[in-house]
């Protein structure tokens, strides 16, 4: 699997998925992941690939490149490895009871793993800090 790169830190990184390949899902709260949504596209250059939401809104779901969940380790999420059976960054939704918050775009882009704990972490703060003004 290729990833772009960019010689700028800064700058986020996408991983190529191509169409129809499986993608691992990272789960979070819907709230620390919208944050994390917003944090990602204020980011330069792309960031975010498909994010699903379910029906209930309890939760969204970081589409990652296959092999993100035998690694992912952050507390307050999971990652399910989905060996070729799980979600597809494919217009319409493989997963029952829920649709696209991002959906996939022409060139079916995952989000890169290490980009979005990062935004997760940042966005974890921001709740922390907003919840203790109040």
């Amino acid at each position: 699997m290729e990833t772009s790169q960019s010689n700028d830190p800064s700058t986020p990184s996408v991983a190529a998925v191509p169409r129809g390949a499986a993608c691992d899902l990272v789960t979070v709260p819907t709230r620390q992941g919208l944050e994390a949504v917003d944090i990602l596209r204020r980011g330069a250059g792309p960031s975010v690939g498909p994010v699903l939401h379910d029906d209930g809104g309890d939760t969204l779901g970081f589409l990652v490149p296959p092999g993100t969940a035998a690694a992912w380790d952050l507390p307050g999420s999971t990652c399910t490895e989905t060996d070729g059976r799980g979600p597809r960054p494919d217009p319409e939704p493989l997963v029952a009871g829920s649709d696209w918050l991002v959906p996939p775009g022409e060139a079916d882009l995952a989000t890169d793993p290490a980009v979005l704990r990062r935004a997760l972490g940042e966005a974890a703060r921001t709740i922390e800090a907003a919840d203790s003004c109040q």
